[in-house]
């Protein structure tokens, strides 16, 4: 046995170098193969926390009623007093339903995007007055909002997917935006979950529980989620293309 070990030992010493070459080559493929095995696992984690949240939160309770396998729990009831009661409606979402993971995995099978539009509205010169002396507006608040991000209206601009004569006009106050570009600038620029809603609720929106795109980009949003690949995989996921993001990447 130790003349057997004395041989192997002999045929390293002979090829140093090939064998310094066959572990470098192991170390590579190890590597390779923990970076995809880390990615994997990093998507799955993230997906399912995104799953989860949207099974609790999600509301259109006609959508979800309609999913083949739901079981419509019983909102009416007689109470101890024998008055006839009703339950919370929250107990309509996925969250409460024993097989909610094909639930939502039907339910993603029938997303298609509802919320592309491309309509910059003008402002009307009346409005245009009334917001003169309004202390808050989307033009108003936007440059300071933007400066704690360390970003300003040209380098915000430049990671939108709007023409610049647009952009210009929105940030000017001469159009009013879309919620899909406020949503995509919260994205991009990295807002927190409170200045997107303040920016939100200055042009008259708000982040709805009934609606897919706002669940979604609301989630990234407070989780910090704004790596581009892991943003893109969400949105994706729901079927979310109708946000004005410029895509660096192919």
């Amino acid at each position: 046995m130790l003349k057997f070990y004395s041989q192997i030992a002999v045929k390293i010493q002979k090829n140093p170098a090939k064998d310094k070459i066959f572990f470098q080559g192991a170390q590579k493929r190890l590597a390779v193969f923990a970076r995809g095995w880390y990615n994997i696992h990093m998507e799955q984690s993230y997906i399912k926390g995104l799953d989860e949240h949207f099974c609790a939160t999600y509301s259109d309770y006609v959508r979800i009623s309609a999913l083949e396998g739901y079981k419509r729990p019983d909102l009416i009831f007689i109470s101890n007093d024998g008055n006839v009661a009703r339950r919370n409606s929250e107990l309509m979402r996925l969250s409460y339903q024993k097989d909610s993971a094909q639930l939502l995995e039907t339910f993603k099978a029938g997303l298609y995007d509802t919320e592309f539009t491309f309509s910059f509205s003008f402002i009307p010169f009346k409005e245009r007055i009334r917001d003169m002396r309004r202390k808050y507006t989307f033009a108003k608040v936007l440059p300071s909002l933007l400066k704690r991000y360390d970003e300003t209206v040209e380098s915000a601009g430049e990671k939108l997917a709007i023409e610049p004569r647009f952009w210009q006009k929105i940030c000017k106050g001469k159009l009013y935006p879309e919620k899909n570009v406020l949503l995509a600038l919260a994205l991009v620029c990295r807002l927190s979950s409170t200045d997107l809603s303040n920016l939100l609720a200055v042009c008259g929106f708000t982040l709805k529980d009934d609606n897919v795109r706002d669940i979604v980009v609301g989630y990234l949003v407070e989780q910090k989620l704004f790596n581009e690949e892991m943003r893109d995989n969400c949105l994706k996921e729901y079927k979310i293309d109708c946000l004005p993001i410029k895509r660096l990447t192919a």
